[in-house]
């Protein structure tokens, strides 16, 4: 049995993984297979030859998983060695190469010759894309429900926001996001005995781990809707999110923001914004849309007054470090230089 998983999605290969082994363990609840699991950048070929080429004659089989074995396909000699390997696997055995990527990021050419090489040893070759707002939020419901839980209306898609499904932003990992809602269900399961679960338990129990409410306060800044972007402010604070962390992304989407004015004041358009920002489509829209809200020198007050704001609440004015005191210099800052003069 021979598989190649890669992907963004770690829950889907992980369920995949798991599939196999119970597929090569047999449908009649043979004994279980013993999984052995191991990095690319661990084992050689010959190792690997010799535990899959062993068959076992009593007990279950041996199911290789092998993660990111990119490092087994790098020359001509170790490609050729690993078709060899793959045409030797005994029955009962199994292997089953994986790889998490990055959706930004494009896969090498050893791992296209392993995916090839599977695929021509008549192995399984799936890709596991990252699951959308909509698929996160039915994996959330299939999970509960296979932990027994049932949940109250809209707390499945309270929890796929939760753990960031719903962010839309191009730059965010989604990468272990079903790992994540996973977990968060198991723990639900263990708080709630009787598998009821309502969004009250959801929002107690489940922090954002994407800050989703962190893009909502960049793109308020980004659209200048310094109200709104006050309430979030206070909520992050009050969530422990730390001060300093939030100048840097702020001075980030600032530089953005400013990059984007000047493309525009030179007749560039949000699609052009994609090769020449390398951004993903959306992300160029919505920075083009909210840079125009700005004029140059609007921008350069704001990130002049992000600096300000930075020595504050580091303390080198002299002013004090108090939370109270840091909030006080973000809000200053919002109504100066964010606010319209039409706000203020």
């Amino acid at each position: 049995m021979l598989a190649y998983f890669w992907g963004e999605d770690a829950y889907g290969i992980d369920r995949a993984v798991e599939t196999l082994a119970r597929e090569l363990a047999g449908a009649d609840g043979g004994p279980p297979t013993e999984t052995w699991r191991v990095s690319g950048a661990e084992v050689d070929l010959a190792t690997l030859a010799e535990r899959l080429a062993t068959q076992p004659l009593f007990g279950g089989g041996l199911l290789v998983v092998v993660r990111d074995p990119g490092p087994l396909a790098r020359s001509a000699e170790q490609r050729a060695a690993l078709e060899v390997t793959l045409a030797s696997i005994a029955p009962g055995n199994g292997l089953a190469l994986v790889e998490l990527v990055d959706a930004s990021a494009r896969p090498g050419a050893s791992l296209d010759a392993l995916r090839e090489a599977v695929d021509r040893a008549g192995g399984e070759v799936r890709q596991f894309r990252a699951p959308t707002r909509e698929r996160m939020e039915a994996l959330v419901e299939t999970r509960a429900r296979e932990l027994g839980l049932e949940l109250e209306r809209g707390a499945a898609r309270l929890l796929a926001q939760r753990v960031g499904a719903f962010v839309r932003e191009g730059d965010v990992d989604r990468r272990r996001q079903g790992q994540l809602a996973s977990a968060e269900l198991e723990k639900l399961a263990v708080y709630r005995p009787d598998g009821r679960v309502n969004l009250d338990d959801v929002r107690a129990l489940v922090p954002e781990a994407v800050p989703g409410t962190t893009w909502g306060f960049l793109d308020a800044i980004g659209s200048r809707r310094s109200g709104e972007a006050m309430t979030l402010l206070d909520r992050l604070l009050t969530d422990g999110t730390a001060p300093t962390a939030l100048v840097f992304q702020l001075h980030r989407r600032l530089r953005e923001l400013l990059a984007a004015r000047e493309h525009l004041a030179a007749g560039a358009t949000a699609a052009s914004l994609v090769r020449a920002m390398k951004l993903k489509p959306f992300r160029a829209e919505k920075l083009a849309e909210q840079a125009r809200a700005w004029s140059a020198e609007e921008l350069e007050r704001a990130l002049d007054g992000l600096f300000a704001v930075d020595v504050a609440i580091k303390g080198l004015d002299g002013a004090g470090t108090s939370e109270a005191a840091k909030q006080l210099t973000f809000e200053l800052w919002l109504i100066e230089r964010v606010a319209r003069a039409s706000q203020r």
